[in-house]
């Protein structure tokens, strides 16, 4: 049974939009209002501001549900928001991967990348939201939990022993149907998504990059939901945490675009996580009872992420250089 189903708790989930909106309008209306380069120091500071935003929900959130249900279900269900978080957070960092190298492949000029990332993060928010809603419903069917469990550890296991592919956005299928429709163009016209040349509109590369962006996270998502549903069944808190690790990643991207080949070794951390969640699903919750310890879920996955991280700088990743 949900502590917070929909039907009595649409307000809260109203209100986290409401939240969501906002400071998004803040943060394109105000703080970026004028196309720029995004330094380290503001991605830095704007990717404090994202963490200790979800810090201070969790406290909220702890407070009501302890003064609602008790300490040992408010406990528990901070320990799954919180782990679902670092969780989804952890899995979004591939998502830099990829940002890298289509931002590169469309030769997108530094100042208006905020501005892509900023759309591709908004139709993030719209898409996830919808896989939440079809995974609550899908989880009503226990068998479902095997076959998210299983898909999770097939993912983990091929992510472990398949090396990153190389982009190739004019192969993929929604962007070849896209041309179909509507021609596109090779300039960039300031931070137009789209440009009229002679009496024809045209797509410039920011709006390919933007489409390819959002077919990626698509792809994406396919993976992180049935992973933060390992973590907890109850949709508030599956919805919430995830919302927070997309608001968060695009200022991630700025922290860390320069040197995220340094962390070679996140990859085999995060496919690791994968057949970790992938287990708990079809057959650790069950050995534990019905449900394996959230503290211990949260504590291995921080343990594997941190760990990926810090060996990859202490065994730097030789490269052969090429002419």
């Amino acid at each position: 049974m949900s502590l917070f189903p929909f039907s009595e708790y649409w307000l809260f989930y109203a209100g986290f939009l409401v939240f969501v909106l906002a400071m998004l309008a803040i943060d394109l209306g105000i703080f970026n209002r004028k196309e720029h380069v995004v330094s380290f120091k503001e991605a830095t500071i704007w990717s404090a501001i994202w963490v200790a935003l979800a810090l201070i929900f969790a406290g909220g959130f702890y407070q009501y549900t302890f003064a609602k249900f008790g300490a040992e279900v408010a406990k528990t269900s901070t320990l799954e928001f919180l782990t679902g978080y670092v969780l989804e957070y952890s899995l979004s960092v591939d998502n830099i991967f990829i940002f890298v190298l289509v931002f590169s492949y469309f030769g997108i000029p530094a100042k208006y990348k905020h501005r892509v990332l900023f759309y591709g993060i908004l139709g993030a928010l719209v898409f996830r939201a919808i896989f939440i809603a079809m995974g609550s419903a899908l989880m009503q069917f226990h068998w479902v939990i095997y076959l998210f469990g299983g898909f999770l550890i097939l993912t983990g296991i091929k992510m472990f022993f398949t090396s990153n592919e190389e982009i190739k956005p004019e192969k993929n299928l929604l962007i070849r149907i896209f041309r179909k429709f509507m021609p596109v163009t090779n300039k960039i016209d300031g931070k137009s998504f789209f440009l009229k040349i002679g009496d024809r509109w045209h797509a410039t590369p920011l709006f390919i990059a933007l489409l390819f962006l959002e077919a990626t996270d698509i792809i994406f998502a396919v993976d992180s939901v049935p992973a933060i549903f390992a973590v907890t069944s109850e949709p508030f808190i599956v919805f919430t945490s995830n919302i927070f690790a997309i608001l968060g990643l695009r200022s991630l991207y700025f922290m860390l675009a320069g040197v995220i080949d340094k962390f070679y070794l996140l990859k085999y951390g995060l496919a690791i996580v994968l057949v970790f969640v992938g287990l708990k699903m079809v057959w650790l919750n069950d050995l534990f009872g019905g449900k394996f310890p959230i503290s211990y879920s949260l504590g291995l996955i921080i343990a594997v992420i941190s760990g990926s991280i810090i060996l990859s700088l202490i065994f730097p990743h030789r490269k052969k250089e090429s002419a």
